[in-house]
């Protein structure tokens, strides 16, 4: 939806180049810009309009102006928050961030984070105080340094880099909240989930409950006052999101990627003909991806091989869909959550879930960072109705005996999605981003070496980022066979 920049420092000392780090990030916000200074607390911020139009610029205030804050995502619940309060509020907008500005003037503002449900960074302040908080997932970005005495807090990495010492940047941790008072607190966990005592369940109820958490998610992700897309790969995930959509949008633009030929583009042309979208096609080719890496990577934020690859055909698809919508919902998540990958085939029952419960972790710098930088780079909000907490809660109560059965991955997921999609696109094998677009198979053929190929990124993130920045790069590794989420600076996986 938006980024921003900011600073507390205890005697007003901010940094001369705050305006060159939100410089850095107009991408995230093309339709605005507005800063404030309150107190102890300078804000910048740049938006992209979602929800009211004309009325939601940020900063946002309350009545007397004495609470200011600004944010970047979308609340979902807003409404109901608002709903209950018990004070005489009276928001000057209809943006959602109006939710957090006057549930703090009741319970304060981090104990108003905890009531919000959806994805989000923000900051606010009394003038006096500093309040931070993230989405449980990380699915919006947040990166903060303290520097000189005080505090600097951005929606990128880019955005810091005029502004502290690459060394000092941190990941601001997903699922927490941090005042100047206080200090760091978490807000929200990784279910537990799932347990070999549990009693067995009727697959068909777990569907029934599992389709309906997912619907209603995907409801909720419809909220805006813009057009909302789909990408559509023609898979299992993005499909039966597009699906689920179909359900409450008449008219319906879904956008898919790839080579020539590819298999993405063959598929997607199926699903999108049986749900009756008005579906957009990017053809690329070999020369495309190569001429868009030093971007890529620039937005990226990351030289890691694996995310770069499939953050290409990503970066062309957010591009053509900001021509038509400022929202797309995305399939996200539902492999780590239902055993999608083939290695998840090497893990069983406890170990299976203990594995997927890990990988959900590390999506917020990995997957979901490639999600939310090549569409915000386009202007673009993706949306992942698979990470809901409602729903991450539902499917790791699923056994995992029911996600990787009579053959199939995401087993319990397809069964689900047969009650909405034609069996041969529920039942369809999984087939990873890059692979599916063709843009790997492209890529090997380029490079000659996976070593080249890796030596090309980083070579291009060297050159694009200063020395330290590497160190917020983080990495999808193997130990012993095992896939291991190598951590960024700041962060405790």
């Amino acid at each position: 939806m938006c980024g921003f920049i900011g600073s507390w420092h205890p005697e007003n000392r901010h940094p001369g180049t705050l305006a060159a780090g939100l410089a850095a990030i107009a991408h995230r916000g093309p339709d605005g810009e507005g800063w404030h200074d309150i107190g102890h607390v300078r804000f910048g911020h740049r938006r992209l309009s979602i929800v009211d139009i004309a009325g939601g610029k940020q900063p946002l205030f309350n009545e007397d102006h004495h609470l200011c804050l600004v944010h970047n995502g979308e609340i979902y619940n807003h409404g109901a928050v608002l709903a209950g309060l018990h004070g005489d509020h009276q928001p000057r907008t209809r943006s959602d961030g109006e939710a957090w500005l006057h549930a703090a003037e009741e319970q304060g503002l981090a104990a108003a984070v905890g009531q919000l449900h959806g994805i989000f960074a923000l900051a606010g302040s009394d003038g006096d105080s500093l309040c931070l908080g993230r989405d449980a997932l990380g699915i919006k970005p947040l990166y903060w340094s303290r520097h000189d005495g005080g505090l600097v807090f951005a929606s990128e990495i880019k955005a810091l880099l005029p502004v502290v010492p690459p060394d000092t940047i941190e990941v601001f941790p997903p699922g927490h909240v941090y005042t100047s008072t206080a200090g760091l607190a978490p807000l929200w966990r990784v279910p537990a989930g799932w347990t070999a005592d549990d009693q067995p369940r009727d697959p068909e109820a777990w569907a029934d409950a599992f389709l309906a958490a997912l619907d209603g998610a995907v409801r909720q992700r419809l909220m805006a006052d813009v057009p909302v897309g789909v990408f559509l790969s023609g898979g299992l995930d993005s499909s039966l999101i597009a699906a689920l959509m179909r359900r409450y949008l008449p008219e319906l633009h879904s956008f898919a990627v790839g080579l020539p030929g590819s298999n993405d583009l063959e598929r997607a042309r199926e699903v999108a003909a049986d749900l009756g979208t008005i579906h957009h096609e990017v053809a690329i080719s070999e020369a495309d991806l190569i001429a868009a890496l030093d971007e890529v990577i620039w937005h990226l934020e990351s030289w890691d091989p694996d995310l770069v690859r499939s953050a290409l055909p990503c970066w062309f698809v957010s591009r053509e869909a900001a021509k038509h919508v400022k929202v797309v919902l995305t399939g996200e998540g539902a492999d780590e959550l239902f055993a999608g990958y083939a290695y998840h085939r090497d893990y069983h029952g406890v170990q299976l879930h203990r594995e997927l419960r890990r990988s959900i972790k590390g999506l917020h710098h990995i997957n979901l960072q490639r999600v939310d930088r090549m569409s915000m780079a386009h202007g673009l909000e993706a949306r992942v109705p698979f990470l809901d907490t409602d729903v991450i809660g539902l499917a790791l109560s699923i056994p995992p005996d029911l996600k990787l059965a009579r053959g199939f991955h995401k087993f319990i997921l397809c069964h689900a999605a047969a009650r909405v999609l034609p069996p041969e696109i529920a039942w369809r094998a999984k087939e990873q981003f890059d692979h599916g677009t063709g843009s790997a198979e492209a890529l090997r053929r380029h490079f000659g070496s996976a070593e080249r190929e890796a030596e090309r990124y980083r070579a291009i993130f060297s050159a694009r980022f200063p020395a330290g920045s590497e160190w917020l790069v983080a990495r999808w590794e193997h130990d012993r066979g095992e896939p291991v989420t190598t951590p960024a600076r700041g962060e405790h996986v």
